[in-house]
């Protein structure tokens, strides 16, 4: 399913959709949009958790989650990737 500018992708009892396509720098940093920073509430010099997926020994998928929210449980939160 599309809305406007996002795809959107309903599996089962989850869903996901692509916010933004990031491009990485010649330092190797990207830029996460100001709207997906507001909507996420973060703040300048907060830190991010970098979870990092492999499917036959290659990185495939990575994603990012507020530090302060790893002692809630990572597997509650990227469960629904795996289900």
């Amino acid at each position: 399913m599309k809305q406007g500018n996002v795809d959107n992708v309903q599996e089962k009892d989850s869903s996901y959709r692509i916010e933004a396509i990031l491009t990485v720098d010649d330092r190797g940093q990207i830029v996460l949009p100001k709207q997906i920073r507001e909507k996420a509430g973060m703040n300048t010099g907060e830190r991010l958790a970098l979870i990092v997926w492999e499917s036959n020994r290659k990185v495939c998928c990575l994603g990012l989650i507020k530090a302060e929210n790893l002692s809630a449980g990572v597997k509650g939160v990227i469960s629904s990737f795996f289900d």
